[in-house]
């Protein structure tokens, strides 16, 4: 588990805890991912990405604020994953699934609506957010 430097403003704390599920690992993310802290989920996933597990899911279920530094590491992630690694996502309230719509990230990056749904086996479209449509 990762938690930001405790000297770092009140607003920009963040704590990343690693779960290993069997092939999976799961990274559950609370607090706020934004220009100070986004380089520590950028190192968490690294980190569960050399382990080559066959999904990589991160959720994003706590946390509260998500900016631009915070999606670019979640599509580092995604475009650095070994192949026969799919990470997928879980956000469903505004702080998270909204700026993934905006960008367009949840069209290039598998987001579900609950932890269970993202690591459940098949296609991977069980329980996926379906992406916006123009």
């Amino acid at each position: 588990m990762v938690a930001s430097d405790p000297s770092l403003p009140a607003g920009s704390q963040l704590t990343v805890a690693r779960e290993d599920r069997g092939s999976s690992i799961v990274l559950a993310v609370a607090g706020e991912v934004d220009l100070l802290t986004a380089p520590d989920l950028q190192q968490e996933l690294a980190r569960a990405l050399e382990d080559r597990p066959v999904t990589l899911v991160v959720d994003l279920s706590d946390v509260e604020f998500l900016a631009s530094p915070g999606l670019a590491a979640l599509v580092g992630a995604h475009q650095n994953a070994h192949e026969g690694t799919q990470v997928r996502l879980v956000a469903d309230g505004n702080a998270t699934f909204r700026p993934l719509q905006l960008t367009g990230l949840d069209e290039e990056i598998p987001v579900y609506r609950t932890r269970a749904d993202a690591l459940s086996p098949g296609d991977g479209n069980s329980g996926e957010i379906e992406p916006r449509t123009s």
